[in-house]
């Protein structure tokens, strides 16, 4: 009997996905929406998910997805900005029951980053369906690395769920040194990697980056339509602070200034699509940050005017196509900035993982000059980059500078 309920589901699920192949035609189909490629190994298994907000199957939240279809699932872990998406940067996730489900949820960004053997003792399989933007210190590829060392150290399975990257159709940045390991980096990977979240696993796992040189049962649930070209635009925000498409390609160049004194637009209705300071003599943009309940309850310069760019232009009609990394802005503010030594804060280096880079703009380097300084470690990548790749591949003549 209970063979034959599965076996309706297992139906039911690749109805599912054929209904989705045939409105989506030249659409990409993530690895969610393939269910018939995973449910099976989910059949009478105690599951434990990584989701958030992002964790859609066209619609409906694979949580509702997966109960309706009977799967046992035991924990959900919560990675930052928590289950539902509803928590600002850097605040702490509890731990607690999801009201809405009824399922427990173990935060990931609390206390602790990693699963407990506690908690994966629990488990038979772990299942990651999170939205990833494609640069190095955003968070959810360090939840990743955690997640795959616990299944390795306890010997539990992992499936990845694969979704297309936003900014997967170029590299550029430093190459993070590691002596300035982080949870905002924690591999030896430019700013922006070109990899998709299935991808970042394999190379993980290839790599030998886990603890003791570890590797986890991986299986990844490939795209279907996708490639390396593609400006892929997310229908979910994959963070409070993340809203638009705009913000998205503007994250890898404007994220460097929450290492300087300048407010990047949190607490705005324009938050990484603008840069500023009070006292500014840079730019004709004004903005005035308020708090904003989950998004930006504290965020940089409350409540007082700065003055600078609005570069939601730029992101529109300049950078789809000359796409890279834009210093400009720093290093002219830097530059015409009158407090030179509060520019920049500690943060700065983490979030660039080297200390060149800060070093350079001090000394007055030019942006060319600087990317120069990127290339053998990018080609190194490169390198290193195409044995994980399960897509074609369009990044090669994109990465390098004039």
């Amino acid at each position: 009997m209970k063979s034959f309920e599965y076996t309706k589901l297992y139906v039911f699920a690749t109805l599912l996905l054929c209904f989705s192949l045939n409105i989506a035609q030249a659409q990409v189909i993530t690895g969610a929406q393939q269910l018939n490629k995973y449910l099976p190994e989910l059949k009478n298994k105690r599951v434990g998910l990584v989701v958030n907000q992002t964790s859609v199957i066209n619609e409906t939240h694979l949580v509702d997805t997966l109960k309706k279809l009977k799967v046992k699932i035991v924990m959900i872990f919560a990675p930052e900005h928590g289950f539902r998406g509803n928590h600002s940067a850097g605040a702490k996730v509890s731990s607690g029951i999801d009201a809405q489900t009824g399922i427990k949820v173990v935060s990931l960004y609390g206390k602790s980053y990693k699963p407990s053997k506690a908690d994966m003792q629990q488990l038979d399989v772990v299942l990651y369906d999170i939205q990833d933007v494609g640069v190095r210190f955003y968070t959810y590829i360090s939840t990743l690395h955690y997640v795959m060392e616990a299944c390795a150290e306890n010997k539990k399975p992992l499936i990845v769920l694969d979704r297309p990257n936003p900014n997967g159709y170029y590299v550029d940045g430093p190459v993070l040194d590691m002596k300035y390991k982080s949870f905002v980096g924690m591999h030896p990977v430019p700013v922006v990697h070109g990899l998709t979240i299935g991808e970042y696993a394999r190379m993980i796992n290839g790599e030998k980056w886990l603890s003791d040189s570890l590797t986890c049962k991986l299986t990844v649930v490939k795209l279907i339509g996708y490639d390396h070209s593609m400006k892929y635009e997310l229908k979910i925000k994959p963070s409070p602070n993340l809203p638009t498409p705009e913000s998205i390609i503007l994250y890898s160049s404007l994220c460097f200034f929450e290492g300087t004194n300048y407010s990047l637009g949190r607490g705005t209705n324009k938050p990484f699509e603008c840069v500023g300071k009070p006292g500014n003599l840079v730019g004709d943009y004004t903005f005035t940050p308020k708090s904003i309940k989950g998004v930006a309850e504290n965020p940089p310069h409350l409540n007082k005017q700065c003055r600078g760019f609005l570069l939601t232009n730029f992101a529109k009609n300049i950078f789809p196509n000359n796409p890279g990394i834009n210093l400009g802005w720093m290093i002219e503010l830097y530059q015409k900035d009158t407090a030179k030594s509060t520019f920049f804060n500690s943060f700065f280096i983490k979030l660039a993982g080297t200390e060149k880079l800060q070093q350079q703009i001090e000394a007055g380097k030019t942006e060319d000059e600087i990317k120069a300084g990127w290339q053998t470690d990018l080609d190194n990548y490169f390198s290193m980059r195409r044995k994980y790749l399960l897509y074609t591949d369009f990044t090669r003549i994109r990465y390098k500078s004039k």
